[in-house]
């Protein structure tokens, strides 16, 4: 349990990251900041999720850009 004390990320799930993301910059501004499909092309929360959750370089910056907008 120690080891995630200064984690940002511990406790919050993709979902919510995204969704705090969206209520941040939109998706295009998501996709302005990060430069992947799922937020260019007909962009929505479940196949954002599903690319996400199978691409963890996608998610790498993803989760990047969620913390340092904290």
């Amino acid at each position: 349990m120690s080891e995630q004390a200064n984690n940002p990320l511990h406790g919050v799930t993709l979902e919510q990251l995204l969704t705090r993301l969206l209520e941040q910059y939109g998706w295009e501004g998501l996709a302005q900041r990060i430069d992947i499909n799922c937020f260019k092309s007909d962009p929505s929360i479940k196949s954002s999720l599903k690319f996400l959750r199978k691409t963890e370089w996608a998610r790498k910056k993803v989760e990047r850009l969620y913390i340092s907008t904290l």
